[in-house]
């Protein structure tokens, strides 16, 4: 039940119901309680990483001019929208991903820069990632510290690529060098874990999906909330559930055709939306749900795995992406390349538009959110890790609208040390950084 006091809310108010728990956007009622400086009802700082795998045809990905981004490559094209809140940083690499270089090494160094223990058995050792560092500190606050999500079932035993275990193919983050985050794939176990308070049983859980929608479940608390806050509040709660429960509904009508249907993918979960592209934009949406009610501040996201094999025939491209991604500079495969790259990185615009759209305090969440997107692979065909997919999105970042190359190979490790003071984490060093990025840096940091 909600307790007001004098009308102001805390941020962590929270509508509660039987197995549920949920949290609420940033309301005006809410800023009372929070200031005790004009500073302090700023809204809080999230980060988020979606990685692409395979590298790049990085000949389509980068823009033609250094400095000022006037104009997109092909493959960025889609991101134009957002021109004035995206850096692309170029010759970035991963030199800790050579041990040998190879698939698992590229996903298992992208987040911690580190070097990944060559083994096929359980000893296996990386490093912790830079979502984990975050985690630790602007994660305190919220419900979950940070949340992992992919696309694909992902197996965490044995041996996946060249000697080395498939916990490191398949997992982003590592809250310890020996301890990875297993990502989840399901929708609805994300909208669970957001949503739920961790009380409901299985029948209460199968209830729900059959015949109900959990805002039924906090009806009370609801009405309750609506009558003790301004108008401008009472539309942003309209507002907000309902988008609550247009995912739910998108889950609900993804799992109904699953049941009705006779065909199976074994490497993606039951009950997912059967198109690729309305899958991931519905695992975007939950982060931006998962954003707005504060539940929490860092998210990863594996767009696909590593040597996956999914097609996208929806964009013209029916073969294989591993095969394609071994292109021997074969003008059609590049071409192919290029296309399922340009497809990906429409999926993260999707993501900046939702958070573009998504009001947030005296912003939108994208002014107040940082994203890297990226791979830890740069030319898939020689399985190299240098001259790396990397891009950089959000009003958190600073000044955007700017294409950044570095004459020499700069670690990656530079940028995640920099992406960490955006958002008021500081550390000296990461990894096998040698210092920030100074031009994502403001002269005032974020406290």
């Amino acid at each position: 039940m909600i307790v007001i006091a004098k009308k102001a809310l805390p941020r962590r108010t929270l509508l509660r119901g039987m197995g549920v728990s949920l949290g609420l956007p940033l309301l005006d009622a809410m800023v009372p309680a929070m200031t005790v400086a004009p500073a302090a009802a700023k809204p809080v700082r999230r980060l988020g990483f979606v990685y692409i795998p395979m590298g790049a045809n990085i000949a389509k990905w980068k823009p033609s001019a250094i400095g000022k981004l006037a104009d997109l490559s092909p493959t960025l094209a889609s991101l134009t929208p957002f021109l004035d809140q995206l850096t692309v940083i170029g010759n970035l690499d991963l030199k800790n991903a050579y041990s040998p270089g190879n698939h698992a090494t590229a996903n298992a160094a992208f987040l911690s820069a580190a070097k990944a223990k060559m083994t096929e058995g359980a000893d296996y050792y990386l490093g912790t990632t830079v979502d984990q560092i975050a985690a630790t500190q602007i994660g305190k606050e919220t419900p979950l510290p940070s949340l992992e999500l992919a696309m694909d079932l992902l197996a965490t035993v044995g041996n996946c690529d060249n000697g080395f275990a498939c916990v490191y193919q398949n997992n982003l983050s590592w809250s310890s060098p020996t301890t990875p985050l297993p990502a989840e794939a399901h929708p609805r176990r994300v909208f669970e874990r957001l949503f739920g308070d961790g009380g409901s049983t299985a029948k209460q859980r199968a209830e729900l999906r059959r015949n109900s929608s959990i805002l039924d479940w906090v009806n009370e608390d609801i009405a309750r909330l609506k009558k003790d806050v301004g108008p401008s509040d009472r539309l942003k709660i309209g507002e907000y559930l309902d988008t609550v429960r247009e995912v739910e509904r998108r889950i609900q009508k993804a799992e109904q055709r699953t049941e009705s249907s006779s065909l199976l993918d074994l490497d993606r979960p039951v009950g997912v939306p059967a198109d690729y592209g309305d899958h991931a934009k519905l695992m975007f949406d939950l982060q931006v749900l998962a954003f707005r009610g504060d539940i929490t501040r860092v998210t990863t996201f594996q767009l696909a795995r590593e040597t996956s094999n999914r097609t996208y025939p929806q964009i013209g491209v029916p073969d294989p992406h591993h095969p394609i991604s071994h292109h021997a500079n074969n003008p059609e495969k590049l071409e192919k390349l290029a296309k399922i790259n340009a497809y990906h990185v429409s999926l993260f615009g999707y993501l900046l538009g939702k958070l573009k759209a998504t009001p947030d305090g005296d912003g939108s969440l994208l002014d107040h959110s940082l994203f890297l997107c990226g791979s830890g692979m740069g030319n898939p065909d020689v399985h190299d890790h240098e001259d790396l997919p990397i891009l950089v999105a959000g009003g958190a970042a600073g000044t955007g609208g700017r294409h950044i190359r570095y004459k020499e190979a700069t670690p990656l490790a530079n940028l995640h040390l920099t992406l960490l003071d955006r958002v008021g984490v500081r550390l000296d060093s990461f990894a096998d950084s040698r210092g920030k990025i100074r031009e994502l840096l403001d002269p005032v940091t974020p406290a």
